[in-house]
């Protein structure tokens, strides 16, 4: 893959677009490699308890799902020098089978004194966007 050019981009301009999946067997791993046990990811009595709509998948594994489009985009993860989102709603992941998380990254803007491209992110389930006001900004060569 080509490392991305600046001037060869326009605002509106999509990137990348990738849809993610995640089962229950991800959410156990996930836990295991990030210490987030909260029963609400892999417990579907204490997560309907509390009102959600099932088990769901960590926000952060969500975040990570998504910017990991942006790295792959950039070539270097290291490019990638802010990175925000909004969680706006949850993922729910059912069992059996797996919740596939849609991401488009668009040129949001470009900096061309800074070197660098604002990336915004769409993520969505089921059209329904789960992350708002989802930007990276990537410092390009």
């Amino acid at each position: 893959m080509t490392t991305p050019v600046l001037t060869e981009l326009t605002v509106g301009q999509e990137l990348a677009r990738r849809e993610v999946t995640v089962d229950r067997a991800r959410l156990v791993r996930y836990a295991g490699a990030s210490g987030d046990f909260n029963p609400i990811h892999w417990n579907e009595r204490i997560a309907t308890a509390v009102g959600l709509p099932g088990v769901i998948a960590h926000g952060m594994w969500t975040m990570g799902a998504a910017s990991s489009v942006v790295a792959d985009w950039a070539g270097d993860p290291g490019a990638v020098v802010d990175y925000q989102v909004r969680f706006t709603r949850p993922v729910p992941v059912p069992d059996p089978g797996a919740a596939t998380v849609e991401v488009v990254a668009v040129v949001g803007a470009l900096d061309a004194g800074a070197g660098t491209v604002r990336v915004d992110l769409t993520v969505s389930v089921d059209g329904v966007r789960v992350l708002g006001k989802a930007q990276a900004v990537v410092r390009l060569g």
